[in-house]
């Protein structure tokens, strides 16, 4: 049997390197989110992916990865003008490219897709995590995927591990585990409605 990824008594979630708790967004600044945190926050999450199984979810896992160094390249490219993410997204358009941009339109799908398959298995106790993100990819990222790439992630929703298995793999006291996810997801839930609403403006598209 592996170790725990998590210390004796504490969650998986402890052991990020950021969480999107700690994601700095300045409400006087129309809700500009901080680069280097929500990077890093994102990239913490594609460890969950490992759990739910390394092989089937290893293509949401790289799409992710793959968008968040797009823009993190942006960001190292003109760090003056990338220090939100909302920022970084105006001054990329100005150079009439949107790599960065792009990504992070595809960054934020896939981390929708994650929250709301979360927090709907989170609510319902008796749901197996497969029909959870089966009905978060509906709703989230299929509508955008093309005919190749469907039954790929298809695929990674019918290979998720009975939520039995699951939930002892993010922490030994399972109060402790649903507490913590819980405001994870809450604060991630309020930084892609922030950047959704972003996206939807003409500002943001290129």
């Amino acid at each position: 049997m592996s170790t725990p990824a998590f210390p004796a008594g504490g969650t998986l979630l402890q052991t990020f390197k950021k969480s999107f708790v700690d994601v700095p967004i300045d409400n006087n600044n129309d809700n500009a989110i901080s680069t280097t945190e929500f990077l890093e926050a994102a990239e913490s999450l594609t460890t969950m992916f490992d759990i739910l199984g390394s092989v089937a979810f290893s293509p949401v896992k790289s799409d992710m990865l793959g968008n968040v160094k797009k823009i993190r390249e942006r960001q190292l490219a003109a760090p003056a003008d990338s220090e939100t993410l909302q920022a970084l997204v105006i001054n990329e358009l100005k150079t009439k490219k949107h790599v960065a941009t792009e990504g992070l339109l595809w960054l934020t799908r896939g981390l929708e897709f994650t929250c709301i398959a979360l927090s709907q298995n989170l609510a319902q106790e008796s749901e197996e995590l497969s029909a959870s993100f089966r009905n978060a990819y509906g709703s989230t990222l299929k509508p955008h995927h093309g005919m190749l790439i469907k039954p790929v992630f298809s695929a990674a929703m019918g290979a998720c591990p009975y939520r039995k298995d699951f939930y002892p793999k993010l922490g030994d006291d399972q109060a402790n585990v649903a507490v913590e996810l819980r405001a994870y997801l809450t604060a991630l839930e309020k930084i892609v409605g922030i950047l959704k609403g972003f996206q939807e403006r003409k500002e943001s598209k290129w």
